[in-house]
């Protein structure tokens, strides 16, 4: 499977997976962040159910603190 991340193109050997999946493989867990796919936010609780296909766009962006 191809994508691009943040701007990256990225090659994955699955032939499917959903935002969970990724989170996984990028080691994301715990942290804060948003995934904005092919120009839409997906939301963290569909994680689960969204499946990311071949050639998607992807947005990863972490969020930050401070004041």
């Amino acid at each position: 499977m191809k994508i691009v991340i943040n701007g990256t193109p990225k090659e994955f050997d699955v032939e499917s997976m959903t935002a969970e999946d990724l989170v996984k493989i990028l080691q994301l867990q715990g942290k804060r962040f948003a995934i904005e796919c092919n120009g839409e936010i997906m939301p963290r609780s569909l994680f689960k159910e969204l499946v990311i296909k071949n050639g998607d766009q992807l947005e990863i962006v972490g969020a930050v603190g401070g004041g």
